[in-house]
């Protein structure tokens, strides 16, 4: 059996290793548009910003060791579904049995932001961390993960930074309120401006133009909207879009031959009602990498994992682990030195999800108990939850 990953980020190199961890010795091949071996993404707003490198999934002895073949450098540009068959930029072409779909997102644009920088790549880590430079003034477009990542950044390197959000509170997708204020309290105490519900009217090479005729200058612009899923191929290809790629429970598209994964593919999960997500994070490409090797070899059990999100700023850490929005009912544990937890329960008492910021020490061990409390439909009492004093390991 001949399998063709598309995409070489964190899903599709995972998928590779998982296919010879399951004992796979057919054909892999993994194509790659950018020039690098693949790589790991998350360090690009933070370490990559201060002078660090992005660590390989895997290298070129790795992935000789393992057997994949790894066409970088190369886009796929067609899929031919009765034919079986991928073509590429440089007029190739590859034959599957089996296709993996891992072509990740691209940043959300906004009329007349050529003038803006943005990150998905190495290559733009490194431009960016050629104009943060001390003194330098950034403005960022979007207060959601990778604009307040970015602007942590920015601020350890010396640069005056303002964030502009158009929306009321800074991560409203993806947080809940009182963990927004807390995460907003400390930018601010870093001395980063947050304008908050500023819409923007025009983008200048030196300036961003605001709805309310304020004008900020700017000696760098990043715009951090929001990512949109890379469907072009599969659209073009006939298979079901539904928020990304619509994936079953194994991750295979509409097409029995054909699965996505990661931040492209929307999937149903179990644990919410069968609702369908689609998750911007590198646990669930991990998670979903190594997952689609087992449905490949023959798995039949649904994708189940707990979604999970971490971001880093400063000596600050958020961890979110589960649907925050599932829940009906929020309880707070406040911790030492200002951390705190929450526990999200929906109507029948069951843990949805846990969200904690802090220092990583503080935070991470419970979030993770909270994870498995979640992967269990556990109910646990609401006191305890709120109680510091109560292990919640004793709530498994």
């Amino acid at each position: 059996m001949k399998v063709v990953v598309i995409g070489a980020g964190e899903a599709g190199a995972r998928v590779c290793v998982g296919l010879r961890e399951q004992g796979f010795d057919g054909d892999v091949t993994l194509i790659g548009e950018e020039p690098r071996l693949p790589y790991e993404r998350p360090p690009l707003s933070k370490g990559a910003l201060l002078a660090g490198e992005a660590p390989v999934i895997a290298d070129a002895h790795r992935l000789a060791d393992l057997g994949v073949v790894f066409l970088s450098s190369v886009a796929a540009t067609a899929i031919d579904r009765a034919a079986h068959r991928v073509s590429l930029a440089d007029g190739s072409s590859r034959p599957y049995d089996k296709l993996v779909l891992a072509t990740g997102a691209r940043p959300r644009r906004l009329p007349g932001d050529d003038v803006c920088l943005t990150l998905r790549t190495y290559e733009d880590a490194l431009a960016l961390r050629a104009r943060f430079s001390e003194g330098a003034r950034v403005v960022i477009v979007g207060a959601g993960f990778i604009g307040l990542e970015l602007a942590a950044s920015a601020r350890t390197r010396g640069c005056a930074v303002t964030v502009v959000e158009a929306a009321a509170r800074v991560l409203q997708r993806a947080t809940p309120p009182e963990l927004s204020e807390l995460v907003e309290a400390r930018h601010r105490a870093e001395g980063v401006e947050i304008l908050l519900g500023a819409g923007v009217a025009a983008l200048k090479p030196d300036s961003v133009h605001l709805s309310d005729a304020r004008s900020l200058p700017a000696d760098v612009i990043v715009l951090g909207v929001g990512a949109v899923p890379e469907v072009a191929l599969a659209r073009a290809a006939g298979l079901t879009l539904d928020n990304g790629i619509a994936v079953d429970g194994r991750l295979v598209t509409s097409d029995p031959d054909i699965f996505a994964i990661g931040d492209c593919a929307s999937f149903p999960h179990p644990l919410f009602g069968g609702r369908r997500l689609r998750l911007e994070a590198w646990r669930n490409a991990f998670d979903q990498g190594m997952f689609a090797a087992r449905s490949l070899v023959g798995a039949q059990d649904a994708y189940q994992a707990i979604p999970w999100f971490w971001s880093d700023q400063y000596d600050q850490c958020l961890q979110i682990a589960g649907v925050p929005d599932a829940g009906a009912r929020t309880i707070t544990r406040d911790l030492d030195d200002g951390a705190r937890l929450l526990f999200h329960l929906a109507e029948d008492g069951r843990l949805v999800a846990v969200g904690g910021w802090g220092a990583l020490g503080q935070i991470a061990k419970d979030v993770r108990v909270g994870e498995m409390l979640i992967a269990r439909a556990a109910r646990p009492d609401p006191d305890s939850l709120a109680s510091p004093s109560t292990k919640l390991k004793a709530l498994l």
